[in-house]
């Protein structure tokens, strides 16, 4: 798509398109893992500081979170569960191989 590949070019993150209404949304994002981007889609102070922690290395894993935050395994799946849902990660795989990538870097 045009709008995809203007945005390659330009250094920004691939937008988001979306069905809504049978109309479409187009998002597009300066940098959507900006301090202040993850602030406004009320994450709590975990999950910002990792999401700019790991952003350069592309994914996490749930051990790697839970270590980083000395925090307990169930409560980092709740952290990135929650960043699955609000679309800033992907979850790959399952058990303990799963680990989550960053979705439109």
């Amino acid at each position: 798509m045009k709008i995809m590949d203007s945005c390659k070019i330009a250094g920004l993150p691939t937008p988001i398109i979306e069905e809504d209404c049978g109309g479409i949304i187009v998002r597009l994002f300066k940098d959507r893992f900006s301090e202040e981007e993850l602030r406004k889609m009320e994450l709590n102070e975990r999950q910002v500081d990792a999401i700019l922690f790991y952003k350069d290395k592309k994914e996490i894993t749930g051990l790697d979170y839970s270590e980083r935050y000395k925090i307990t395994d169930r409560m980092a799946r709740n952290d990135l569960a929650d960043l699955v849902e609000k679309r800033i990660l992907s979850k790959i795989g399952e058990t303990k191989s799963v680990k989550y990538v960053f979705i439109s870097e």
